[in-house]
């Protein structure tokens, strides 16, 4: 009986966190990402840590309360990711590749309000870099 009931406990745990980030929708040019939305302290710290795989359309939009040089590591992240850094008007500021399991910080070349994780190479493969727009990101919710 305490078996299932810690199972139980630890499906609701693993599912409850993915299940409770809102989706949006954003464009880059033609390209469509559906994105979960990381804007509480929480989600963002939790991010995409321990999933071992991410469909190749999907990713992460992290909104952050203030306007800065933020940054990105890859710690308790199972899967090679790229970031775009974005500033407030939905422009890309730089885009950097992380690999799995780092420490490295990977950080904004100039005040980026949002970041957007996707599977690596996401970015590369489309042709897509700095200064490209990302449609839809008005949406986001606040930071909180």
């Amino acid at each position: 009986m305490i078996r299932l009931f810690l199972l139980g406990l630890l499906a609701l745990w693993a599912t409850g966190s993915r299940a409770e980030l809102p989706l949006l929708e954003l464009g880059v040019g033609m390209y469509r990402i559906k994105a979960e939305v990381a804007h509480t302290d929480s989600t963002r710290m939790t991010g995409l840590m321990n999933r071992t795989e991410m469909a190749g359309d999907a990713g992460m939009l992290f909104v952050f309360s203030t306007t800065a040089r933020h940054c990105m590591w890859m710690r308790n992240t199972l899967i090679p990711l790229s970031v775009a850094f974005i500033d407030e008007k939905g422009r890309i500021l730089n885009i950097a590749d992380m690999q799995p399991e780092t420490d490295a910080a990977h950080c904004a070349t100039g005040p980026a309000r949002y970041a957007l994780e996707t599977n690596a190479g996401w970015f590369a493969a489309r042709k897509l870099g700095a200064g490209s727009s990302i449609a839809g990101i008005g949406r986001a919710p606040r930071a909180r």
